[in-house]
């Protein structure tokens, strides 16, 4: 269970089929954050795995008083992060996925950039990623580019600091099933005016398994996130 402290920071991890690694990225996260010398939460939202996933998370949140585990029916990436970013008590909220792609340890790199921002991105630099989804990166960043106006270099990086007070008008915006919310929310927040920093962090690729969306899949989500992400655009720009 998460320290009852009001925190200053709330850090929101999806996780799904993961058993593999989860000890150890959520153990690496809790050790970073102990060195900012601020109040912190790690929830960490459990989205119906069938691999003890949720068993391994519910143990490292009893040995470390920092991280809250959360279970839940398979609802699906988006609207677990949109639960997350609801439920977050931080004044800053950042997510990142539990797949240990991002470490732990370049988070420095992107909180000293808060006080100068209300969203600090971290875009994946050194990233090699299949054809595919290089393609669900492009379309989304020219998605953002043409609805929103939004020029930045990774629209839907998994590696994400919020200001709440930020935050929150931007998710009235966002239907609670949105395949890729976080690409919704860059395209907002670059047309609400707000200040968003970006900061290259090292991608290291996946510790262990493989992604559980394949290529079809994946091509088929980019397809939604897409028609999502215009019609949000369109709504913005009728008000």
């Amino acid at each position: 269970m998460a320290d009852q402290r009001t925190p200053t920071l709330t850090v929101v991890m999806p996780a799904f089929n993961e058993a593999g690694a989860i000890r150890e990225v959520v153990s690496g996260w809790d050790r970073q954050l102990g060195t900012l010398g601020v109040p912190y939460e790690i929830r960490v939202y459990d989205d119906g795995s069938r691999d003890g996933t949720g068993d391994l998370v519910a143990a490292v949140a009893r040995e470390r008083p920092c991280v809250a585990a959360v279970r839940q029916t398979n609802r699906g990436h988006g609207p677990t992060i949109l639960r997350g970013y609801h439920e977050a008590r931080g004044e800053w909220v950042f997510q990142t996925d539990s797949d240990g792609e991002i470490a732990p340890e370049a988070f420095p790199l992107v909180w000293e950039r808060r006080h100068e921002a209300d969203l600090v991105l971290g875009y994946r630099d050194g990233r090699a990623a299949p054809a595919a989804r290089r393609l669900v990166t492009a379309v989304a960043r020219w998605t953002l580019r043409l609805g929103f106006g939004a020029q930045v270099r990774d629209a839907n990086t998994p590696y994400r600091l919020y200001r709440r007070a930020a935050l929150e008008p931007l998710l009235a915006a966002v239907q609670p099933d949105a395949f890729a919310p976080n690409v919704l929310l860059t395209g907002l927040a670059c047309r609400a005016g707000l200040r968003v920093v970006e900061v290259p962090v090292p991608h290291r690729g996946r510790r262990t398994g493989a992604s559980s969306i394949a290529r079809l899949r994946l091509l088929r989500a980019a397809a939604l996130s897409f028609v999502q992400t215009v019609r949000a655009a369109l709504a913005r720009r009728r008000r």
